[in-house]
């Protein structure tokens, strides 16, 4: 099923696994200009490099996929519609001409993509609650802005609800990688859907960022299916 906004894979299952992906797409519709090279539409400011080709060999029976269906650049589904970020006129250095809107345009592309997206969502998360919701994303190396590596193979996000979160990250240590505990970044500061959908319903959920580099091609893209698989099998049965 495809929309204008997002894309749903599989068949979702009451006590299964969701995989929900805010970026997963660097889509930019035919009626918007955002008045840059095309070329920064293949960066981590477009897109969450990777999650999309992840997502998608996941799913199985049992295993859904929820992901956005336009760029971030568009409208980031992870924010508070309130929030400068959500349609950026500066992203990581980079200048994006066509997010200078009025007032009335920032409010049609919410109602366009923001509304439906995050409706859709938990409609779905209320008619067939899944065991987990795996919200999965990728963080870049290194910002342009910052000359400092990220040395995290992986991070794990989370805000009131660690019940995922302690179960995965010596799990995923135990397999020999470098984790990130609230790394690149905070989940208490950056984890707006599943502070909407996950956390007020107690639905239990794993907030995951991959470093891209590991999953910018199709052999990285089918290693961490593996491993973001087996994760989450470990997290449910743990649970």
């Amino acid at each position: 099923m495809e929309s204008d906004f997002h894309r749903l894979l599989g068949t979702p299952q009451a006590g299964g696994i969701l995989i929900v992906s805010d970026h997963a797409s660097n889509r930019v519709p035919n009626d918007i200009d955002l008045g840059i090279d095309p070329v920064l539409l293949q960066l981590h400011i477009a897109i969450d490099i990777g999650v999309g080709a992840i997502a998608e060999q996941m799913v199985s029976p049992g295993t859904a996929a929820w992901l956005g269906n336009v760029s971030r650049l568009v409208c980031d589904y992870n924010r508070k519609h309130d929030v400068p970020g959500m349609m950026p006129e500066i992203s990581d250095g980079h200048v994006i001409p066509g997010n200078v809107l009025t007032p009335q345009q920032r409010s049609a592309r919410v109602t366009r993509f923001f509304e439906p997206y995050h409706s859709g969502l938990a409609t779905l998360l209320h008619e067939t609650p899944p065991a987990l919701i795996l919200s999965l994303h990728s963080f870049t190396p290194g910002l342009a802005t910052c000359d400092k590596p990220r040395p995290w193979q992986i991070g794990i996000l989370y805000n009131e609800d660690e019940r995922a979160a302690r179960i995965a990250i010596p799990w995923l240590e135990a397999q020999g990688l470098v984790v990130g505990d609230q790394e690149p970044y905070s989940g208490k500061l950056l984890n707006a859907s599943m502070n909407r959908h996950a956390e007020p319903n107690g639905l239990p959920y794993l907030s995951i960022e991959i470093r891209q580099d590991l999953i910018a091609d199709t052999a990285g893209q089918a290693e961490w299916a593996q491993v973001m698989t087996a994760l989450s099998a470990e997290v449910v049965s743990r649970l």
